[in-house]
């Protein structure tokens, strides 16, 4: 266990790294000034050369890149990220103040894609009736491939300006927040329902279920005992990925709804080539995802007790998808076979 956390903590090192040098290379590589657009001259005001030089020196942006890469790494490994060029608040404030609207909005959101998701797949593979099968199997692939901001604009249109049900704009309560998570849930949701109902139309033709039938199991109890817990696994392995949606369709979803949070923040950043405040999202938001595929992973075992965590640290998704592949359940009763051991 102690070899596969150090493993584990290495890899999180190298995709943090590899998130801050990207973003950073970018950001030089951009042709504007950062401190010229803040002082107005990409605007065609005139701005003297020596307020221009001064502000430079005070960011560090009058010295060479490999000394400004390694002062901006240094300091963020320290927890520090400097000062927004575009309003001089610490990034650590920004961020802290834009997280709590953020993360409100990707809870909800991540709540309602779940549930969309579980039950769209669910019902698709269970259901007898052709037509509901074929449209339960299309939502998702149709949820896909729309939009986030045409959804947004169409909820707008049709909910806040037509039934004026709930507010267009601005944050406050319940009401404020629903129909921003609800975009932002729908193509988290479709993905969700695809790997989800993929997987459970595989497991009903593994060999256990086949005799789960056999003892006179019900289809509900087949389905909701056997199947769907092995078939969360795929869906719970995308988890990682789920997250990366929420923060990167926030960012959309937060400039329709004009939401102040840490997507709105981005945009105007990215837009003003603040490279400070850039960063410290870039970071923060792979923070999250690591945090977030390593928790996944030591959860794997309370889905499937088959799977152990041992030296070697292969990757868990191979082996959820061999305890798929090998037709035994923990919960069944009938004779197993060889235990599947999977190293993560």
């Amino acid at each position: 266990m102690l070899s596969y956390l150090a493993s584990r903590f290495l890899q999180a090192v190298g995709v943090l790294w590899a998130a801050f040098t990207v973003s950073f290379g970018v950001l030089f590589l951009l042709p504007s000034d950062p401190v010229s657009m803040v002082a107005g001259s990409d605007n065609g005001t005139p701005v003297d050369a020596a307020a221009i030089e001064q502000l430079q020196a005070r960011y560090g942006l009058d010295q060479p890149v490999w000394v400004q890469y390694w002062n901006a790494l240094s300091n963020a490994v320290r927890g520090d990220f400097g000062i927004s060029i575009s309003t001089g608040r610490p990034v650590t404030e920004a961020i802290a103040d834009a997280l709590p609207s953020t993360l409100a909005l990707a809870s909800f959101a991540l709540v309602l894609a779940v549930t969309f998701g579980t039950v769209v797949a669910f019902l698709a593979t269970y259901t007898r009736i052709g037509w509901l099968r074929n449209v339960l199997f299309s939502l998702p692939p149709l949820g896909v491939a729309v939009p986030t901001f045409w959804v947004g604009l169409i909820l707008l249109q049709l909910f806040s300006f037509r039934v004026k049900l709930f507010p267009a704009f601005g944050e406050g309560g319940i009401e404020h927040l629903l129909l921003p998570a609800i975009t932002l849930a729908l193509p988290t949701g479709a993905v969700i329902a695809q790997v989800l109902a993929v997987s459970l139309q595989t497991t009903a033709r593994q060999p256990y279920i086949e005799a789960a039938r056999a003892k006179g199991a019900s289809r509900w109890r087949v389905q909701t005992r056997h199947a769907l817990r092995l078939s969360s696994i795929p869906a719970f392995t995308i988890a990682g990925v789920i997250v990366g949606n929420l923060i990167a369709g926030s960012v959309v979803v937060e400039t329709v709804f004009s939401r102040a949070g840490l997507g709105r923040l981005t945009q105007m950043s990215v837009m003003a080539q603040d490279i400070p405040v850039v960063l410290g999202i870039v970071v923060f938001g792979s923070v999250v995802f690591v945090i977030v595929n390593l928790v996944v992973d030591l959860f794997y075992p309370l889905i499937d007790p088959r799977i152990v965590h041992a030296r070697g640290g292969a990757d868990a998704l191979s082996g959820s998808g061999e305890s798929v592949r090998s037709g035994s359940d923990p919960d069944s009763t009938v004779d197993q076979g060889p235990k599947v051991s999977t190293h993560v």
